[in-house]
């Protein structure tokens, strides 16, 4: 197919002719199948610490280089672990991305804790800077995420949290196997947590978990969600938590053994599928960062991405300044119909729960919401992307390649016609 023929959208053949789907996630087979009927015929209901559950805490653990790993049943209960157990209440204020998925932050207003949104930087990350200006004196914590699988500033995050002496936390669900400076994130923080959701970059279909240093976060995210046996067995008969191991905090957080099967068997195969998509990645920046406008985001220095997708920013100096939105519309003519811009994914003070939270949440009722336009990199960065997955498979090759031609085609008309 020439680049010079006509656009899809003009009429023109489609770049992609692939029937969908395009991108197939998570990989399901007779690996996994064989994992969940061994896990069937083992145990469909795991009280304790033991089979399963165990083999995939300690591999975790080994994975991330902490001292603790206790899964959960989704990342939200991951994250709302995560905040009990490091003793966030109400009145304490945790500065939280502007820009992230809103499970993030919404844990916190289950905790009476006033979540305090800090700008982006360039990357969709966390800026810095942001996060230090929005500290004041009742500010307990700073939570971050490597979103979209790009580590954070971690040098500059941990200087903040140590200066002020705040705890710093982390939601990895983007971004487990990435890097900083050679060390795993998740292990930066005072605790971490994790979704093991089904798109995740390791998944169980359903899922989390909560990673930390500290036997007291341990001790206390066993109390919040996993009462009775293993709040017994594992937490000492002399710490003050004990005498309510039966009860624990009265939640039920434990993850389901097959999606824990299932997340093991994942594991065990990462390192094969992050090979394919690194890459992957670095072929699509190769071909995607030539293209006049559109710049693809990288790890920094010394990070890693674990490539949970691709992400374009585009820039002022597109052919026509045509928009990410036009762009998108283009592309899936073309039959790219991966290419996606994020929605649930945005800037949190956009949405109703983070205007009016007392809606919904009465304690909330003096709360004074944070402007939208206080967050223009945000704001920018939302309005100004588009997301494609990384394949990892040889066998992908093919679909990966017609993406490419879609994009270069679409970019050839706009350098010759100055618009779309």
């Amino acid at each position: 197919m020439s680049i010079n023929e006509a656009l899809a959208l003009h009429g023109g053949p489609q770049a992609v002719t692939i029937e969908d789907p395009h991108f197939v996630w998570p990989v399901i087979d007779q690996r996994t199948h064989s994992a969940v009927a061994r896990q069937l015929d083992e145990s469909v209901s795991l009280y304790d610490r033991s089979g399963v559950i165990a083999r995939l805490e300690d591999k975790l653990r080994q994975r991330t280089g902490v001292e603790h790993a206790l899964l959960t049943n989704s990342g939200t209960s991951a994250l709302h672990t995560m905040y009990i157990a490091s003793g966030i209440g109400p009145g304490d204020e945790v500065i939280c991305p502007a820009y992230t998925f809103f499970a993030t932050a919404t844990p916190l207003l289950f905790t009476g804790a006033v979540p305090v949104f800090a700008d982006s930087g360039p990357d969709g990350n966390i800026d810095p800077a942001a996060a230090e200006a929005a500290i004041t004196s009742r500010t307990k914590a700073i939570v971050i995420t490597h979103m979209w699988g790009l580590p954070c500033d971690m040098d500059a995050l941990m200087g903040i949290a140590q200066r002020y002496n705040l705890l710093l936390l982390e939601d990895i669900s983007h971004a487990f196997g990435a890097t900083y400076q050679g060390q795993p994130v998740g292990s930066f923080g005072h605790a971490a947590a994790q979704s093991l959701q089904g798109q995740k970059p390791l998944t169980g279909g359903e899922g989390g978990v909560l990673l930390t240093n500290s036997s007291d976060v341990h001790y206390n995210g066993l109390a919040v969600g996993h009462y009775n046996v293993r709040c017994k067995r594992e937490i000492p008969t002399d710490h003050q938590l004990s005498e309510f191991a039966v009860t624990g905090m009265g939640l039920k957080f434990r993850i389901h053994p097959l999606a824990a099967a299932i997340a093991e068997q994942q594991l065990d195969s990462y390192d094969e599928i992050q090979r394919g998509r690194d890459r992957v990645a670095a072929r699509m920046a190769d071909v995607l960062g030539q293209l006049p406008g559109l710049e693809v985001i990288q790890p920094s220095a010394g990070a890693t991405s674990s490539w949970y997708a691709l992400l374009l920013r585009v820039t002022d100096d597109v052919p026509g300044r045509t928009t990410a939105a036009e762009l998108e519309k283009a592309l899936h003519a073309e039959g790219a119909t991966e290419v996606d811009r994020p929605g649930s994914t945005r800037p949190l003070p956009q949405l109703p729960l983070f205007q009016k939270p007392e809606a919904l949440f009465p304690a909330y009722a003096n709360h004074t919401p944070q402007p939208v336009s206080a967050f223009p990199q945000a704001n920018a960065f939302h309005e100004g992307i588009l997301k494609l997955p990384v394949w990892h498979r040889n066998a992908d090759n093919s679909i990966l390649e017609a993406y490419l031609a879609a994009f270069t085609k679409v970019w050839a008309h706009l350098e010759r016609h100055g618009r779309l």
